[in-house]
């Protein structure tokens, strides 16, 4: 049962390339989801009206189908909070974002058989079935930049909201003191100026309410110039938002594709055989060379001549073993300026083909958990494969 309701969960959760049955699943849902909004918007439609039974019979599958997703994300919710008991781990589930979403998608579509008199009112609620747009996000890497960058811009941008709402109640409030004594009926209180702002500020400008005495225009003038910089502050944090996060994606891209070359390095010993021993007298495998030698925190050209000597360390380099599983293995060690630093691993950058084997911290070696958080100096261990599923029949 354990392993059928793990499968289960791996079906329901993001696909992968190689996992047929769960992709299917994904082009099922999102499909289901992009078919609910056209029925949204053809039932506004009178002209086709008389097509309402194919619309109803499509909404009828798409919907029995989100209720059967709902039931099959209760019943693995364990296994998407693993760390919590199964109880804290449906109530985290059914009071998330997701959970509530997912539950009003298909929850109104059957209120109007348990309360018929409410049928029209309850038809009218199932618009908001258009809001499971907001899982399609999850399917998509390049929609998910989106979160992303307002999740992780949150306070900024938090920040000039405030900062044009201060703006907007003070211009309403100047603008309502000016204006009320020569227009009392368009100005009669602090709301009209605030309307008038919102309409200035964010430069709609629908021209029913207008200042018309010389300060007031002169004001107005002010706040609009004003106005055009200050709302422009939370355009330019989601732009430059955008910005560092593709400059992540490509740094951890280009991480990804450093994968033709494999690095070992060998610490040299008193008694290693290698002591005192020219470089061109060694003998290594085919397909390996000589990369680097660190001496004493310093790196070192190999040369023919080069003399290997104690407490050195060898660096040598060999093409990337690839089998019909393509596995890469790949050591990155965390640098300062590393972008995964201080985030935990189910929130950095990385391939949903990838996976996060183990840390190395200091001495420590670290099996890594969603909520991880990642620290400078840290060594992951970042297993690419084209099927997780294969990952437990690999042998490394």
């Amino acid at each position: 049962m354990d392993n059928k309701k793990k499968r289960v969960f791996e079906i329901i959760q993001i696909g992968y390339v190689g996992d047929c049955q769960s992709r299917l699943f994904d082009i099922y849902i999102t499909t289901a989801i992009l078919l609910n909004l056209v029925i949204a918007v053809a039932d506004t439609f009178d002209e086709l009206a008389a097509y309402s039974y194919i619309f109803d019979s499509i909404e009828l599958i798409t919907v029995l189908g989100f209720t059967v997703e709902y039931g099959l994300r209760v019943w693995t919710s364990n296994l998407l909070y693993p760390n919590e008991t199964k109880v804290k781990a449906l109530l985290r589930y059914v009071l998330s974002f997701d959970g509530i979403i997912d539950f009003l998608s298909f929850v109104p579509f059957y209120l109007p058989f348990f309360f018929p008199s409410g049928a029209v009112a309850f038809r009218m609620f199932r618009v908001v079935r258009i809001m499971r747009l907001f899982r399609v996000n999850a399917y998509s890497d390049a929609l998910s930049v989106i979160s992303k960058v307002i999740i992780r811009k949150r306070e900024q941008i938090l920040s000039s909201v405030f900062i044009v709402l201060t703006l907007m109640i003070a211009s309403s409030l100047c603008m309502y003191s000016v204006e009320h004594e020569a227009q009392p009926d368009v100005f009669e209180n602090a709301f009209s100026g605030f309307w008038w702002s919102v309409s200035t500020l964010l430069t709609v400008g629908y021209g029913d309410i207008y200042p018309i005495t010389a300060l007031g225009k002169l004001l107005s003038i002010a706040i609009t110039i004003l106005g055009v910089g200050i709302v422009a502050i939370p355009t330019g944090i989601i732009s430059a938002g955008f910005v560092e996060e593709y400059n992540n994606t490509r740094r951890s891209s280009d991480i990804e594709n450093i994968e033709d070359i494999k690095f070992v390095r060998i610490n040299i010993t008193k008694e290693h055989s290698w002591v005192s021993k020219q470089i061109r007298d060694l003998k290594i495998p085919e397909g390996l060379i000589f990369a680097a030698i660190i001496r004493k925190g310093e790196a070192i050209v190999p040369k023919g001549d080069t003399i290997i000597m104690i407490a050195d360390q060898v660096v040598l380099a060999a093409q990337a073993y690839n089998d019909d599983y393509k596995i890469h293995i790949r050591e990155i060690e965390l640098k300062d300026r590393n972008p995964w630093l201080g985030h935990a691993i189910k929130d950095i950058d990385i391939s949903r083909h990838s996976l996060v084997l183990m840390i190395k911290r200091g001495n420590r070696i670290l099996i890594p958990k969603g909520n991880t958080i990642l620290k400078s100096g840290d060594c992951v261990f970042v297993y690419s494969k084209k099927n997780i599923q294969d990952s437990t029949e690999i042998d490394l």
